[in-house]
């Protein structure tokens, strides 16, 4: 079964949730709304329906592989990058003044979904260039903005993040690529950086990797590292290619999954010293790496809900086809096809519910983005930017969870034949635990959530997305419907369940810092459960208005049996988690280390 893009739900999501009007609105924005985004999905959904998804199943038993230093990707994903480029997808939400469309988040994210559901291991590409673009527009001198902005928009570069080494892990104050000062301004890098997505591949002419090292005498820690620009080949001021750079892939690894995605060791300095430039000041780079890192953690939360969607349609196809065993009812005299059995349909609307949960979730997320840049009043930006960051963790890691286990469900309704690779339900399985590791683990998510997004302001954040749910629970209230009660019931138990958590992360962070950061995985997953439930919650209230007015029947029923679901069966975990953290946290550290 082929990749079919959610297109309507995403535009039900973007109109009636993310308010794409109000975001068409913005200063800058007035060509970008719904019938735009309507548009620019459809066409979207040709391409990755058309071109990447096919790819998929090769790129994972025919994958990028490495010879005489030479990465070779999957056959036929060069050609699909051209297309991509071509298309102008690269530069979709990009200023237009360096070659882009200048679109709003909220269209991109959704044309991110499509590529992710479509082909993980390819979409890996251009998300990482993505971030080397917003990393340049944030730090980048005017010169480097100008060389290199316009080359990755537009296919012929690619980008790739070098953040860790071998012996440094998610600490990056235990990086220790050097970078020498050259007379002529430049740098000199010498190091081993390890995990680097599209590190080497032949999709484009040059690879422009944005590299954090340390300048000779800089203060230890993360205060000492600088970011720069080191191209393959080096490029002059008018952008034309000279001789190669002193960087080279050493190996590329074999993975659990995303095997198309070459994942590379680079070696700067070998020969010399990799020719780097400095972006804006020395000793601030890991500041200006986090604008990459932000957008790439967004970006997986959106490729966890693709390959989510992606396992969900699979499993919905082999439900409709396999037949075995009678109705438990009896409602059918032989053999039915497995979907009429409650189990089976259990599983596939989990699946279901927890995919757009978390896809209305990270879409509300983008047009808050959208405000937070481009909305004219500052109190509103700046309103919008705090619900985007409080955002960024869960939808980063609840999603990614999500996703694993979607596609674990997916493999689970398959039966024994999901565990025989020749279906291709155990890629997906593959290709999403990674997304819980790679771009900060569940756990550093988590970490933020409390330490950034909770004790720093006290919650504030937390209790004023609390505010907006109370209000969503007023508005059931007022429907009235057997599905309104249901949800207003445990969307008001969830919220409760949240402020207890709040309360308690704000209470004792510096009082019981283990206690607090034993729970910090269950209070995100009990923070994702709840936002993406309010936003079902929303979607509910407006199937309902939309079905009375008698406006595309079919679609509303399932969004409103879909909510229903996700309240009974997703949200009513969450006093569990927050029963997990508030009265159970203390017997995570209990153990004494020697009797593990």
């Amino acid at each position: 079964m082929s990749y079919r893009a959610p297109v309507q739900d995403m535009l039900f999501v973007m109109k009636e949730l993310a308010g794409i009007d109000a975001v068409a609105a913005l200063p800058g924005n007035e060509d970008a709304g719904y019938d735009t985004a309507a548009a620019v999905l459809e066409e979207c959904a040709k391409l990755n329906e058309g071109v990447i998804a096919p790819l998929n199943i090769d790129g994972d038993r025919n994958p990028s592989s490495f010879a005489g230093g030479v990465v070779t990707t999957t056959p036929g994903f060069k050609e699909a990058f051209r297309q991509y480029a071509e298309g102008g997808w690269q530069g979709l939400h990009h200023p237009t003044e360096f070659g882009g469309q200048g679109l709003p988040k909220l269209i991109h994210s959704a044309c991110v979904e499509m590529a992710n559901g479509a082909n993980v291991s390819f979409a890996l590409c251009p998300l990482l260039t993505d971030g080397a673009i917003e990393a340049l527009l944030t730090a980048g001198s005017d010169a480097q903005k100008a060389l290199f902005i316009p080359r990755l928009i537009d296919g012929r570069w690619t980008g790739t993040m070098n953040l860790t080494e071998p012996q440094a892990g998610s600490d990056l104050s235990m990086v220790r690529t050097r970078a020498e000062p050259q007379p002529d301004g430049t740098y000199k890098l010498f190091g081993t950086k390890i995990f680097i997505t599209y590190g080497e591949h032949d999709m484009a002419e040059n690879i422009v990797h944005l590299v954090l090292a340390r300048v000779v005498g800089a203060p230890e820690g993360v205060k000492g590292i600088s970011l720069f620009i080191v191209p393959k080949f080096m490029v002059d001021a008018e952008g034309r290619l000279g001789a190669r750079n002193d960087v080279h892939c050493v190996s590329i690894e074999h993975k659990m999954g995303i095997k198309a995605s070459p994942t590379a060791v680079l070696q700067f300095g070998d020969h010399g010293g990799a020719v780097g430039q400095l972006i804006g000041q020395e000793n601030r780079g890991l500041e200006y790496m986090f604008v990459m890192m932000n957008a790439a953690r967004y970006g997986v939360g959106m490729q966890g809900i693709g390959v989510a969607e992606r396992a969900y349609q699979k499993a919905v196809q082999y439900a409709r086809d396999r037949v075995q065993s009678r109705p438990v009812d009896g409602s059918l005299p032989a053999a039915a096809a497995i979907i009429h059995h409650p189990d089976v349909r259990r599983m596939l609307m989990t699946m279901r519910a927890l995919t757009e949960g978390c896809r209305a979730m990270a879409l509300v997320a983008a047009a808050a983005y959208d405000a937070s840049h481009a909305h004219p009043d500052a109190s509103v930006r700046k309103q919008n930017q705090s619900f985007y960051e409080f955002l960024v963790p869960l939808i980063k890691g609840y999603s990614t969870e999500m996703s694993l286990d979607v596609a674990s469900l997916g493999v689970q309704v398959h039966g024994g034949m999901g565990y025989i690779e020749e279906t291709g339900a155990a890629q997906y399985l593959r290709d999403a635990k990674i997304l819980t590791i790679y771009e900060g683990t569940t756990a550093i998510q988590a970490n933020d959530l409390v330490g950034r997004k909770t004790s720093r302001d006290g919650g504030a954040v937390a209790r004023a997305i609390a505010g907006q749910m109370e209000a969503t629970e007023q508005a059931l209230v007022a429907r009235g419907s057997e599905a309104c009660k249901a949800m207003r019931l445990r969307l008001a138990a969830g919220r409760q369940a949240l402020l207890d958590v709040v309360d308690f992360v704000c209470d004792q962070s510096r009082a019981s810092p283990n206690a607090v950061y034993a729970g910090s995985v269950p209070y995100l997953m009990l923070a994702g459960n709840v936002v993406a439930g309010w936003q079902m919650a929303r979607a509910l209230i407006v199937a309902e208005e939309q079905l009375a007015a008698g406006h595309d029947a079919d679609f509303m029923r399932a969004k409103i049996v879909t909510a229903r679901f996700y309240a009974d069966h997703v949200l009513s975990k969450a006093p569990g988690l927050r029963d997990s953290i508030v009265v159970g946290a203390d017997s995570v550290t209990a153990m004494p280390l020697d009797a593990f």
